[in-house]
């Protein structure tokens, strides 16, 4: 028969497995862009509104989230020397961390980002690093919305049309990790240029492996917060429907009652040994 102490030890590295096994990797992207449309998706600055284009994910655990990358578009011409901040916002789904009832200048808030962040990184406030790569230096997108953003009446404008610019993959490390419950949540990307705007490409739908609900893009600027537009069935109108083009890493949290499990498991592990080690001096005396 095993000791006493053999025992707890095996229970305590057992608990130790369990908990290592818990702390899964997690990956989410919507491929790469697609073509289909740009939208702007920007910080505010001097004499410039702020625009937020946001799409949606799920996570079925707590996670933490350590890695973004998004493709987008800057002016032919610029280079990826221009981009002076990146900022990736977390937001939950309406009526979350929102006024309710909705103010009623949008056809619907149902499926829309909150009215406020749920977090926040910056690279002005060092939470987060980014690099940024040319992909493409001529890539063309068939719509785009920038300026076209506007409450009822007067949302539906059928998009800005195509645009062509250089195509860039923004990599950003979050230094400060996004530390999620288990929960749906948009995204939202912002980069600021010297010169310029910043078009966030539209990613695959629906993604592979697909999801449910996978909720469209949805885009706002400071005139019509806290409520939102959704890029397809509202600006452009139609049946048409976005994703942006991002990924999102890191990995799940373990559950309190297995950290608890872990605690207890090795605590009496620990005693066990001591108590074992104890009775053997005795019996050497």
């Amino acid at each position: 028969m095993r000791s006493p102490g053999k025992l707890f030890l095996t229970f305590g590295l057992a608990a130790l497995a369990a908990s290592i096994a818990a702390a899964d990797s997690f990956s989410f992207s919507t491929g790469s862009p697609n073509g289909l449309i740009a939208t702007g998706s920007r910080p505010s600055g001097t004499g410039v509104l702020e625009i937020e284009s946001a799409d949606d994910f799920i996570l079925g655990a707590a996670t933490s989230i350590n890695h973004a990358s998004f493709y987008g578009l800057i002016p032919a011409g610029a280079s990826v020397g221009d981009i002076t901040q990146v900022r990736a916002e977390i937001y939950r789904v309406f009526p979350l961390d929102s006024t309710n009832p909705p103010s009623g200048n949008v056809p619907t808030r149902l499926n829309s980002p909150s009215d406020v962040a749920f977090a926040e990184r910056d690279s002005a406030v060092s939470d987060l690093t980014f690099t940024a790569s040319v992909v493409n230096s001529s890539f063309a997108a068939a719509n785009s919305v920038l300026n076209g953003i506007n409450a009822i009446p007067n949302q539906t404008t059928g998009g800005e049309g195509a645009v062509t610019g250089t195509e860039v993959l923004i990599d950003v490390a979050l230094t400060t990790p996004f530390d999620l419950p288990a929960d749906h949540y948009f995204f939202i990307p912002q980069v600021a240029l010297s010169s310029g705007n910043f078009l966030w490409l539209s990613g695959q739908r629906p993604t592979s492996p697909p999801f449910a609900p996978d909720l469209q893009t949805w885009i706002r600027n400071e005139n019509l917060a806290p409520d939102w537009l959704r890029v397809g069935a509202d600006v452009v109108g139609g049946a048409d429907t976005f994703n942006g083009a991002f990924s999102i890493s890191g990995n799940t949290v373990p559950e309190p009652g297995t950290i608890g499990l872990l605690g207890g498991g090795l605590l009496i592990a620990g005693l066990a040994r001591r108590i074992h080690r104890s009775r053997r001096n005795v019996a050497k005396q």
